[in-house]
């Protein structure tokens, strides 16, 4: 009986041994470094500072090099809606506002986002 469990018992730290750890959660410094994430931050720092077109081209840069979280991806097009909205673009405005709720269904403005003079009133007209 002893040596049954003792060989159990190295077969279970042998198999032990040989399984993977899992691998260590991604850190903002690990996301942050990436092409598209770096963008991304980039993009929102740029529209924070009123740099519109910098913002506007690296929100663009950070969807076409392919942001992996659906919720990156819709903050992206909600910056662009925002940048469209306020350089008179409704409809490009309507379309960002779109494809952030097809990029996350669970997308929705702040209250005071969506209370926005500018873009509210295109945003609620895309909120079911």
């Amino acid at each position: 009986m002893r040596a049954r469990l003792a060989s159990a018992a190295c077969v279970a730290a042998l198999l032990a041994a040989c399984a993977e750890a899992p691998p260590a959660p991604a850190g903002l410094m690990d996301v942050a470094a990436r092409p598209a994430e770096s963008a991304l931050l980039a993009g929102i720092r740029a529209y924070e500072d009123a740099q519109y077109p910098t913002a506007e081209g690296e929100l663009r840069r950070a969807l076409a090099t392919g942001l992996t979280s659906p919720r990156d991806r819709a903050a992206a097009h909600k910056y662009l809606a925002f940048i469209a909205c306020t350089n008179e673009r409704p409809a490009d405005c309507e379309t960002e506002f779109r494809e952030a709720r097809k990029a996350d269904p669970a997308f929705a403005l702040s209250r005071s986002e969506a209370g926005h003079p500018v873009w509210g009133p295109v945003y609620r007209r895309i909120t079911p």
